[in-house]
This record gives structure tokens, C-alpha cells and sequence, in this order.
């Protein structure tokens, strides 16, 4: 984190983690149209950077780059209506004032439309970020509430937690887990969350499990059935990927991963990847340290 003086906060850059779901069991449907679900919410070392300038009243600007991964299409985030702004705009609507004003820069790294939470983590680091900067005094539940209007994912990036989460994903478990490393791997397809959760064929009466269950390995991702018929690319790279060990899908697609006890195993796996198959190795955080309260 930048600042310009020990009083005034003027800049901040702040990391935006990717997640991976390790497991995601889909328990039913609710009768508002979304799902009950349980799933494991791992943040990783690895994701976007964030930077926050504050600029004269009334003033926003927005930009973004793609300097650290160059094979994202920039042309998928729209300047004018994005998870950044709108949640510029809830935080704005909730103070009750729109005189604040800022300058954003996306350095974007987290692969587009692959289950890794870019576009939640981008909302809730925009909301923490915005609420020191302004100095608007929100609590982080106050946050996590206004950022599930956004998505479901956007809580567990507020409270920047690797997490155990119930419902729609918003009731949260901090959650510890032993360090591991994962390869993931993005086939060259996007896809719509909302095609999956629609999909006639997705399993929703998987039975609810425990903490020890997954630690057996009882679990899976109920997605990656209709996700890999609809996206045969996302099952040719589970394939590959499980040529080394257990691997699967995280969230609604389409990136994949597999884990690893060390760093060293994780890189020769990347490295054993086919040229067509992007992918990068990260490792799992139990929680982000961002020193903005």
C-alpha cells in the first residue's frame, strides 16, 4: 500500500486475488431462481492489481492494462459499465453522497470468464479500497453486504479469508488449510455462469457434507458435468492435467486446476503443459493481509 503522508491516505495499490472453489455441491433451488450451495473458497497468491488515486470531487476515471497477461482480451471489460464502477456507485449511493471522486487502474491478470472470481475480487477490493480513501466508515459486514447485491463471491473478498460457505455462497467459515500450490489451467473458452446454473442437466440435490468429508475426498464439483458437454475444451484440459493427479474444475468453469504439496511439482507440471493450454502457479492463502481497515 502507497501513501503520500502518515495522515492523509492519497493512493492505494492492493492486490485482487483469484479464488478457486475446491469443491462446489449445488443442495437445491431456491424459489428466488438461485441455488443453495456449499463450497470451499480458496484465495490464491495470484490475481489482479488494483490502483486508487483520489481525484476533485465528481471526478471518476477508469482504466485498465493487461501488461502482465497479454492473451486477456481487454475488449471483454467495458469501461463504462463494470463490476468496478457499479460498486464505485453502490458504496457512493449507501454515504449518500456523490461528490467523491477517484482514478482507477486495472492491472488485469485473472483469467476472463474462467471461475476465478476476477470481476468479485475486482468489486471488493473497489469497496474496501473506496472506503478507506473516502473515509466513508463502513464496517467489513456493512461491505460484505452491500457487495453480495454484485455477486455472490464478492463476501469472501471482502473479508479476505479462504472460506467454508453455505447458501449462495455468502454464509461464511473462516477456514485453515495446510499450504498447497495449484497448477491452473484456462482452455481458450469463456463461460457464462448463467448457463450453467440454468442448465436442465445440472445435479441440485447433492447432499449436504462436512468439513471431514472433503478432507476424505468426498466431494466434487456438481458443474463440471454440463460445463465440459457444453465446453469440450474444458474436459480435454481435466485430461491433461490428470496425467499428474486428481484435477477439477473450479466454480462454473472454465479453468481448471490441480494441487500440489510443493512449489518445485507444481512448476514441472505447468511446464509439461501443451503450448495451446495457458496456465500459471499459485499458492493458497488463508488470508490476505490488505492493511486497510
Amino acid at each position: 500500500m502507497k501513501t503520500d503522508s502518515p495522515q492523509d491516505t492519497r493512493t492505494l495499490a492492493l492486490l485482487s486475488p483469484a479464488k478457486l472453489n475446491l469443491f462446489l455441491h449445488i443442495l437445491g433451488r431456491r424459489g428466488d431462481g438461485y441455488h443453495e450451495l456449499q463450497t470451499l473458497f480458496q484465495l490464491l497468491d495470484y490475481g489482479d492489481t488494483l490502483t486508487f488515486t483520489l481525484a476533485p470531487p465528481g471526478q471518476v476515471e477508469f482504466c485498465v492494462s493487461n501488461n502482465s497477461n497479454p492473451e486477456i482480451d481487454l475488449s471483454q471489460i467495458p469501461l463504462g459499465e463494470n463490476l468496478i464502477l457499479r460498486a464505485l456507485q453502490i458504496l457512493k449511493d449507501n454515504a449518500k453522497s456523490s461528490t467523491y471522486g477517484v482514478k482507477i487502474s486495472l492491472e488485469k491478470k485473472i483469467p476472463i470468464g474462467g471461475g476465478l472470481g476476477g470481476g468479485s475480487s475486482n468489486a471488493a477490493t473497489t469497496l474496501i479500497a473506496l472506503n478507506n480513501l473516502w473515509q466513508t466508515g463502513f464496517s467489513r459486514d456493512e461491505l460484505a453486504k452491500m457487495g453480495l447485491a454484485l455477486g455472490a463471491d464478492v463476501p469472501v473478498f471482502i473479508h479476505g479469508y479462504t472460506a467454508w460457505a453455505e447458501g449462495v455462497g455468502e454464509i461464511l467459515t473462516q477456514t485453515k488449510l495446510p499450504q498447497r500450490y495449484f497448477v491452473v489451467a484456462t482452455p481458450d473458452c469463456q463461460v457464462p455462469t448463467h448457463r450453467i446454473f440454468s442448465h436442465e442437466q445440472l445435479t441440485r440435490n447433492t447432499q449436504a457434507i462436512k468439513m471431514s468429508d472433503f478432507l476424505d475426498g468426498d466431494s466434487k464439483n456438481d458443474c463440471e458435468f454440463v460445463a465440459c458437454s457444453l465446453y469440450p475444451q474444458i474436459e480435454e484440459v481435466l485430461r491433461c492435467l490428470r496425467q499428474y493427479g486428481p484435477a477439477r474444475m473450479t466454480g462454473t468453469g472454465s479453468s481448471v486446476f490441480a494441487t500440489f504439496e510443493s512449489l518445485v511439482g507444481a512448476e514441472k507440471v505447468l511446464e509439461a503443459l501443451p503450448a495451446n493450454v495457458s496456465g500459471f502457479v499459485a499458492g493458497g492463502l488463508n488470508f490476505v493481509n490488505v492493511d486497510v481497515k
